[in-house]
């Protein structure tokens, strides 16, 4: 049996849409990630971009288990002087995004592939997003927080 190899004819972009309501950041995480290496196709190749658009909402209401809320997410912009370090809590309240996005790329493999699979991330805040025309299917996330319950 020969291995299969998808062709770029073969390669397709679809969008999903995942509400992050009272789920947790690590299940949620390793959900999206599975979505934007399209490892839920069955034409799924490790070394091809098969990936998918996805869409996160709601990302101000992420559970967050155990102590998280006093760790802090550290970033550099690689010049002198530019560490930052902003506790979980802070980013919540004022930068949602950057949570779901640092944890996602965190579960990307290290290579030039997970950039472009990074980039068809798209998170917002709240429930309005501007890719409607797109038509996402949703996605349900089917365990939630049990501090939600």
């Amino acid at each position: 049996m020969k291995t299969f190899t998808p062709k770029p004819a073969d390669l397709s972009h679809e969008w999903y849409i995942v509400d992050a309501t009272d789920v947790v950041l690590g299940r949620l995480s390793t959900q999206v990630a599975t979505l934007l290496r399209g490892k839920n196709k069955p034409t799924y190749a490790p070394h091809a971009d098969s990936g998918n658009h996805v869409i996160v909402i709601n990302a101000a209401k992420v559970a967050l288990t155990g102590n998280k809320l006093g760790k802090e997410l550290y970033k550099h912009s690689g010049r002198p002087g530019g560490l930052r370090r902003d506790t979980y809590a802070q980013l919540l309240a004022n930068n949602p995004e950057r949570i779901i996005t640092s944890a996602v790329k965190g579960m990307l493999p290290k290579n030039k592939l997970a950039k472009v699979q990074l980039g068809r991330l798209h998170v917002f805040a709240g429930e309005e997003h501007p890719h409607t025309p797109q038509k996402p299917q949703v996605f349900e996330i089917a365990q939630v927080s049990q501090q939600a319950k």
